[in-house]
């Protein structure tokens, strides 16, 4: 069982590169464009710090309009993706792109090198069978890279928040009740209370695998020890990542 907070050794997570990211942020609804170029860059290089790329056959679960397939396969990933909404644009145009759902992928098992998953669990009402079944598709030998928003975190609400510490059913009818049309996140539809405690019991469950690290995505090095305190770590993770490995 890895540290809490250990990264491999080639990813060295700055304060710099923290506050960019979340700056980003901000434009994630304005600007959907940049913030997801920003993202896919830092995701392309965060991943390859676990397993080189070139040559890598990658599942993108919930993969969206296709801002990470460029980035990934930059890298030397062979790109594919899944995700339920059949109008999403393909705007890479290399993209292999597979409509379906996550929490039952429409592929073989062993089929793929690696399961990626950015910013998906939190979407899902059944999150930890969308692991489950990324685990299942993955390759004996191969990694399942999950990352999701911490319910708990100042971002688990998406633009909702801060609300959403109030509960989030709250926080959606005030969004409402603002500016007079849903929130694109909707608290019980498409938008999910997930904890740092549901993925660490979800990973320390799994058997015939290894886990190779539990990290705050977007937090620096030095505040990577908050993952250790009970509490603390639902309020400071922005969003956590879970490396695992299949055997």
């Amino acid at each position: 069982m890895p540290l809490l907070g250990a990264s491999s050794e080639t990813w060295a997570p700055t304060l710099r590169r923290s506050v960019r990211l979340l700056r980003e942020f901000g434009h994630e609804q304005s600007d959907p464009a940049r913030f997801y170029g920003v993202l896919a860059e830092d995701s392309a290089d965060m991943l390859a710090s676990y397993v080189p790329l070139e040559g890598v056959q990658l599942l993108d679960v919930g993969g969206g309009p296709g801002y990470f397939a460029d980035s990934f396969t930059r890298a030397g990933a062979t790109y594919y993706s899944v995700d339920v909404d059949s109008d999403l644009a393909d705007e890479s145009g290399r993209r292999r792109r597979v409509i379906g759902s996550g929490t039952a992928l429409p592929f073989r098992t062993a089929a793929f090198d690696v399961a990626y998953s950015s910013n998906v669990l939190e979407h899902v009402s059944d999150p930890w069978q969308v692991a489950e079944e990324m685990l299942r598709v993955v390759r004996p030998g191969g990694l399942a890279f999950i990352s999701y928003t911490v319910w708990y975190g100042p971002w688990g609400g998406h633009e909702t928040a801060p609300w959403h510490f109030l509960g989030g059913h709250f926080a959606r009818r005030r969004y409402r009740r603002k500016n007079g049309v849903e929130p694109k996140n909707r608290f019980g539809e498409s938008l999910f209370p997930v904890t740092v405690r549901d993925g660490l019991a979800w990973a320390r469950s799994q058997h015939r695998t290894e886990l190779i690290d539990v990290t705050a995505r977007y937090n620096p090095r030095w505040a990577h020890f908050l993952l250790r305190i009970p509490l603390v770590r639902e309020v400071a993770t922005w969003n956590l990542v879970i490396v695992i490995r299949k055997h």
